[in-house]
């Protein structure tokens, strides 16, 4: 699994993240990464993401993501 997803799953255990996120929520939560990450890694990593990619989220029509189990 990604250092990210790991880093983000942490942050939601310790509450420092809500359940349901968005990008800037993150870069808030979890920083040190590349700034275009925060921005590209949530919809390529999504359920249903057009590339195939593994899906470590799930994008709500609000537009926030959650983490898959």
């Amino acid at each position: 699994m990604s250092r990210f997803v790991n880093d983000l799953r942490n942050a939601v255990r310790r509450g420092e993240l809500p359940a349901r996120f968005r990008p800037d929520d993150v870069r808030k939560a979890c920083p040190g990464w590349a700034d275009h990450t925060y921005g590209v890694f949530l919809p390529k990593h999504r359920q249903g993401n057009p590339g195939g990619c593994t899906a470590y989220f799930a994008r709500h029509a609000d537009g926030t993501y959650s983490l898959l189990s």
